[in-house]
C-alpha cells in the first residue's frame, strides 16, 4: 500500500512507501485522508470519493479485526478465570483449611455469645455505661467552665496547681432547631 504525504513548505504530493506500526496508525491515516480537503473538479471529486469508500472500507475492515479480537480475548480471560476457580475448588488442602477456618469462626462465635451473658460481662458493661454517662457530664461541666474562664480572660489555657499549664480550645457546636408548635401546624 502507498501512502500519500503532504509536505508543509510545498503543495506537493510525494510517495512513500509506509507501513503503519497499528490499527491506529492505519485508522489515523484513514481519517486524514477523509478530511484533506475536496478538489474542485467532477473527476478529482470521484476520485476523492472513492478514497473516501476505499478509506472507509479499510477502516470498517480494522474494526472488524478489533472486534474479533476483542471477542476472543474475553473468551480466553473467561476460560482462565474458569482455569483457577476450578483449581482452588478442587484443591482438597485448601478445602480442609477453610472447613477447620469455618469450626473455628463458630467456636469463636459460640464463646463470645456464653460469655456476654456471664454476670461478671454485664456488671462491667454496666460500669462502663454508667462511666461513659459521668464522662460526657463531667466534658459539659468542663466546656461552660473554660468558655466562662476564656470570656473573662481572652486565654485558651489556664495553669494547674502543680505549676502546669494547660490548654483548651472552644468549639461552637450548631444544635438542632427546636420545633415549635407553631411550625409544626405549617
Amino acid at each position: 500500500m502507498v501512502y500519500t504525504t503532504r509536505h508543509e513548505k510545498g503543495d506537493m504530493n510525494d510517495t512513500q512507501s509506509q507501513s503503519p506500526t497499528t490499527s491506529d496508525d492505519l485508522a489515523q491515516d484513514a481519517l486524514n485522508q477523509a478530511q484533506q480537503v475536496p478538489p474542485a473538479s467532477v473527476t478529482d471529486e470521484l476520485a476523492a470519493s472513492d478514497e473516501v469508500a476505499e478509506t472507509l472500507s479499510s477502516l470498517q475492515n480494522i474494526i472488524e479485526r478489533s472486534a474479533t479480537e476483542l471477542q476472543q480475548i474475553n473468551e480466553d480471560l473467561k476460560q482462565y478465570r474458569e482455569s483457577l476457580r476450578n483449581i482452588f475448588e478442587n484443591d482438597s488442602e485448601l478445602s480442609t483449611a477453610q472447613e477447620q477456618a469455618q469450626q473455628a469462626t463458630t467456636q469463636v462465635k459460640e464463646r463470645k455469645a456464653k460469655l456476654q451473658g456471664d454476670a461478671q460481662v454485664t456488671q462491667i458493661k454496666v460500669n462502663i455505661g454508667e462511666l461513659n454517662e459521668r464522662k460526657k457530664e463531667v466534658e459539659e461541666s468542663l466546656s461552660n467552665y473554660l468558655v466562662n474562664y476564656y470570656q473573662l480572660t481572652h486565654s485558651t489555657s489556664f495553669d494547674t496547681s502543680d505549676g502546669d499549664q494547660w490548654e483548651f480550645a472552644i468549639k461552637a457546636k450548631v444544635k438542632p432547631r427546636k420545633v415549635s408548635k407553631d411550625d409544626s401546624s405549617s
